[in-house]
């Protein structure tokens, strides 16, 4: 039996990602674990929000999320098991992977990131703000206006 662990935070890229794996061999046998991985939130968020009710929301959100991705993965051979991340994943993968004898393929199946640059940041930690494109040559001729006005006195 062909074992699959596959970590999720969007169905509609998850099934697109996971289409190959899905388009394989119907006939042979493939326990899936789908990890849900909810999106963070801040740290902030304590102030107003109680951890069960965290845990509540955390449980809500991935339920909705296996109800869009489980009709693709029923098949008569197939068995799901469902789980939601609560820490790293890396643990999680050494643990999911420990409980059988086979070792397991993982798929990455969560949307990634957008691809902006992370800001630079100065020795004080605060992001450099960008100068908007004519701030910068206005700055430069105001300077060479005054070096032009001390060198002519």
């Amino acid at each position: 039996m062909d074992r699959v662990i596959v970590y999720v935070d969007d169905a509609a890229y998850a099934q697109q990602v996971l289409a190959p794996l899905f388009a394989r061999d119907a006939s042979a046998q493939t326990q899936w674990v789908l990890v849900a991985c909810a999106p963070r939130m801040t740290h902030r968020i304590s102030k107003w929000v109680s951890h069960s009710a965290r845990e509540n929301w955390r449980a809500k959100w991935a339920d909705k999320l296996f109800a869009q991705i489980l009709p693709a993965l029923r098949a008569p051979a197939s068995s799901v098991t469902t789980v939601v991340a609560k820490g790293p994943l890396v643990e999680l993968t050494e643990q999911l992977q420990a409980a059988q004898p086979s070792a397991a393929q993982v798929v990455d199946a969560r949307r990634p990131k957008s691809d902006t640059p992370e800001p630079e940041k100065n020795p004080a930690g605060r992001s450099w703000s960008s100068p908007k494109p004519g701030t910068l040559l206005s700055s430069l001729l105001t300077g060479f206006g005054a070096l032009w006005v001390l060198a002519l006195e």
